[in-house]
């Protein structure tokens, strides 16, 4: 990352991130990553870190700094797995994986997202689930005495529907770039970030 000119700095974002998680997390939730004093802890933690390139504090950082651009286009973005080992960690308690999901939130409203990450939120329209029940899951749980199916939306399919209608409802499937007629993908101008 080469920063070329004040371009590069957007004096707003880091109020964007506040505003953006404030309702849910709470402002002074949120406003943790002003903490951070780039110790490294988070990064040395992150299991993804382990087996890529991904440097959690490198995130906080680009928050820090107001380095919008990076943060939002950066593919690490998208490597974190939500494991919250960072945020259990952190000697300043900056709440780095609620962070991260706020900036997720920014980069997914300007259709910024993995594909990886989209996929999710099809399967989570078409089941109810991120990771759908297969066949090995069934015999699993059939070998080890419980009913075949979980008593979730695979169950109860008319809650499937009150999932899908609330998708619906809240534009998260135009966010995504579901097409609920289709239950596919829709082809979408955006970068995905993870190619």
């Amino acid at each position: 990352m080469l920063l070329k000119s004040e371009k590069d700095f957007d004096n707003n974002f880091v109020n964007e991130i506040i505003e953006t998680g404030r309702t849910i997390l709470g402002e002074g939730h949120v406003a943790s990553f002003k903490a951070c004093y780039q110790c490294g802890t988070c990064t040395g933690s992150c299991p993804s870190g382990r087996i890529t390139a991904f440097k959690t504090r490198k995130l906080i950082k680009y928050a820090q700094f107001g380095m919008r651009k990076f943060a939002v286009e950066s593919e690490d973005l998208w490597m974190c797995t939500t494991c919250y080992e960072c945020y259990e960690r952190c000697p300043r308690e900056v709440k780095i994986t609620d962070i991260i999901k706020v900036i997720r939130n920014i980069a997914a409203r300007e259709g910024r997202m993995a594909k990886a990450h989209r996929m999710t939120a099809l399967y989570v329209f078409k089941t109810g689930h991120a990771v759908p029940i297969n066949e090995e899951t069934r015999k699993a749980r059939k070998s080890i005495g419980l009913s075949e199916v979980p008593p979730t939306t695979h169950k109860y399919p008319e809650v499937l529907e009150v999932i899908r209608g609330i998708m619906k409802d809240m534009k998260f499937c135009d966010i995504v770039g579901i097409c609920t007629e289709s239950m596919e993908l829709k082809p979408v101008e955006w970068k995905d970030m993870s190619e």
